[in-house]
């Protein structure tokens, strides 16, 4: 049902792979009004990409974190969600951890996304219900996540300073290995490949493009995806925010972990008086 959609995305994520590794080491950051670096690598993938998009589903709207969002998109169903370069500030410190995202929802859900790996060439995609494959080295296999440990977890963290709230959450789950890394694409393909168990984002920070591709490749492999209330992630929304955040897991992990760290969050909201 989604093979034009899967090669297209594919395709692109690759193309704008190949134009922003001229700009690895050798771009100046610019910031934007939220605070957040963007480079020419940035818009350069970010061109390529949505002209790709328009030109292969014209009916269908775009929303990317590099263009100018329009309240038309509303009244699409099927909407394409774009993270050209998601880690820029990985990018900018050439550690790898980086990566081009499109995702496609439909009807508010996640319904294909690739997530391609510049540095390294990797590729993995997925589609509601066809699963889920990574492609390295010209050698393509299906991506199948291994079950959670019934032991300890591991958790794949960020690079920036901790949060409160995720410290917290951590002590009460008995996590003790921790791993940092930059795109939330690369921390999810982390879990798909089974070096972690656990990601968590318990602040509204995360938006639909950070979120919608690694869904999907992470979901077809097997794995759980949430928000911090134990809720489906949803897109298309008037502000692109994700504002529980997200729970990322590999099989058989998700009870347990809500179990735990949801009374934490709901406490933390109604503190803040949310």
């Amino acid at each position: 049902m989604f093979a034009p959609e899967l090669e297209t995305v594919a395709r692109l994520a690759r193309e704008a792979g190949r134009a922003v590794l001229p700009f690895y080491g050798a771009v100046e950051a610019e910031y934007n009004a939220a605070g957040s670096p963007v480079t020419a690598a940035d818009r350069a993938a970010n061109e390529l990409i949505v002209a790709g998009l328009r030109a292969a589903f014209p009916d269908d709207a775009i929303l990317s974190e590099e263009s100018q969002d329009s309240p038309e998109r509303l009244e699409a169903n099927r909407v394409w969600i774009v993270d050209p370069l998601d880690g820029t500030k990985e990018f900018l410190a050439r550690n790898g951890e980086f990566a081009i995202m499109i995702g496609l929802a439909i009807d508010g859900g996640a319904a294909v996304g690739a997530v391609y790996l510049p540095d390294g060439d990797v590729l993995y995609a997925a589609a509601r219900g066809l699963g889920a494959w990574v492609e390295r080295s010209g050698e393509r296999r299906r991506l199948e996540c291994g079950p959670a440990p019934g032991s300890a977890l591991r958790l794949v963290g960020s690079r920036s300073h901790a949060d409160p709230l995720l410290l917290a959450m951590q002590e009460a789950l008995g996590i003790t290995d921790v791993a940092p890394c930059g795109s939330v694409g690369v921390k999810c393909s982390r879990i798909v490949e089974g070096e972690r168990d656990l990601y968590i984002h318990p602040v509204p920070y995360l938006k639909e493009w950070d979120t919608c591709a690694p869904e999907v490749v992470l979901r077809e492999a097997g794995g759980q995806v949430v928000d911090c209330r134990g809720e489906p992630l949803r897109y298309n929304k008037p502000s692109p925010v994700q504002p529980h955040g997200i729970v990322a897991c590999a099989p058989g992990a998700r009870e347990r972990v809500l179990a735990t760290i949801r009374p934490i969050y709901e406490a933390a909201g109604a503190r803040a008086g949310n």
